[in-house]
């Protein structure tokens, strides 16, 4: 088989035919804008605008938390009208509210354009997962972890552009970096523009529901779909919230247990990342296997659970003996943590659309996004009551993982025939 026949077969794997291939590219110039903005963001608050650090904080908190309520929205929104423009609506909003920040230094209008920025941000990640959930159809799993990887690179050639722009340090630089994120928003709208709606059963069942004068039957007006009224995917959600601490472990966690109770050198901080990105990229298709059906990803909540186990003892680990041998619990930790990022990323894909009824998707994943969306506020929190706690709060962060995967898995345990017992639903009533 030739170079280019390799080639093609290889496109053709990917699920969701054209229409998921392209919104595979959306998804990589996206997180190339996100990471040229995300490396600079504090530089361009802090020398371009004129905030001091208290202002950069309050800026980042207050449009963080107006963030929380961009996934339910997006998701609500995406159950009512057509998908594909509501996206392209989303990202231009995204582009024009990176463009807004240019064009004052007032901390009140700053705040305003970061909280719709937020906003722009959270509900787009929701409504790019719901059209590869429709575009992908069963083979979601696999298309997850392809997108996954197609991101992280994106990330990485935009933190790559960020650092080499950076060596000029000027405020025109960051002002040049902010126009790049706004550009790469505008991108991604113009190549949505060119994808087709995808199937909506929600949408479907709203046109065929029957008119005021056709009543529908009385069996079909007991049940309509509400997340908010689900108590087991709310509960679901609660539980995903915690599970998506790996993100603040990275983040903050390892960063600054590196630096202040471990004698590695300063030098290997920035390598941890570096191992995670490659880790990720290399072995997230792989690792969809771990969620390619329901029970599959219920399974998987065990070595997930061991993952997360041995990731908080090699941390607790780290701060004893020589400088070696805190590098290689370190590595030993961050690879522990990675993998389980991995699986988690997996399993969550496939439960939080197996639980979701599919006349309600839309809402129910806008749900399920706000576990990210809290996480991302209060992970930091948690991950530094570890840090105070010293070696023994990373082993109980490991153990209260664990326990939450336990959990989990009993709260979407399967009725005996491999079915996840969700409360079943009707069509006629949206």
């Amino acid at each position: 088989m030739g170079t280019s026949a390799r080639r093609t077969a290889l496109i053709e794997r990917i699920p969701g035919g054209r229409d998921g291939r392209r919104m595979l590219i959306v998804g990589f110039v996206d997180r190339i804008g996100s990471g040229l903005w995300g490396a600079t963001a504090a530089l361009y608050f802090t020398y371009a605008a004129g905030l001091g650090t208290a202002e950069i904080g309050l800026l980042l908190a207050v449009s963080g938390g107006v963030g929380i309520a961009g996934p339910p929205l997006g998701g609500l929104l995406a159950d009512r009208i057509p998908l594909r423009p509501l996206l392209i609506t989303v990202q231009l909003a995204r582009a024009a509210a990176s463009l807004a920040l240019l064009t004052t230094t007032d901390l009140r209008l700053l705040l305003a354009i970061a909280s719709v920025g937020s906003l722009g941000d959270r509900a787009a990640s929701v409504l790019t997962k719901l059209y590869a959930t429709r575009v992908a159809g069963p083979d979601r799993a696999r298309y997850q972890a392809i997108n996954r990887t197609a991101v992280n690179i994106g990330w990485g050639v935009g933190g790559l552009i960020a650092a080499a722009a950076l060596t000029g340090g000027t405020i025109t630089v960051y002002r040049w970096l902010l126009i790049g994120d706004a550009l790469s928003f505008l991108a991604s709208a113009l190549l949505t523009l060119g994808c087709a709606e995808p199937p909506s059963a929600s949408r479907i069942a709203a046109e065929s529901a029957p008119s005021p004068s056709e009543p529908a039957p009385a069996a079909e007006k007991t049940a309509a779909p509400n997340p908010w009224r689900d108590r087991r995917y709310l509960a679901y959600t609660a539980s995903e919230a915690v599970l998506f601490l790996d993100d603040s472990v990275f983040k903050v966690g390892l960063p600054l247990w590196s630096v202040t109770a471990t004698s590695a050198p300063h030098q290997l901080v920035p390598l941890l990342l570096v191992l995670n990105n490659v880790l990720v990229v290399l072995f997230q298709v792989p690792f969809a296997r771990f969620g390619a059906t329901p029970r599959t990803a219920r399974t998987s909540l065990w070595p997930l659970a061991g993952a997360f186990l041995l990731g908080g003892a090699a941390l607790a680990v780290s701060t004893a003996g020589a400088p070696w041998l805190a590098a290689v619990t370190l590595l030993l930790a961050a690879t522990a943590f990675t993998v389980a990022e991995m699986l988690h990323a997996t399993i969550s894909w496939e439960l939080s659309v197996a639980l979701a009824p599919s006349t309600a998707q839309g809402a129910y994943l806008g749900v399920h996004g706000l576990a990210q969306a809290v996480q991302r506020s209060a992970g930091p929190l948690a991950v530094t009551a570890a840090i105070a706690a010293g070696p023994l709060g990373w082993l109980g962060l490991g153990a209260g993982l664990a326990a939450m995967c336990g959990a989990q898995r009993h709260l979407v345990r399967d009725r005996g025939d491999g079915a996840l017992s969700v409360a079943p639903v009707t069509v006629s009533e949206h």
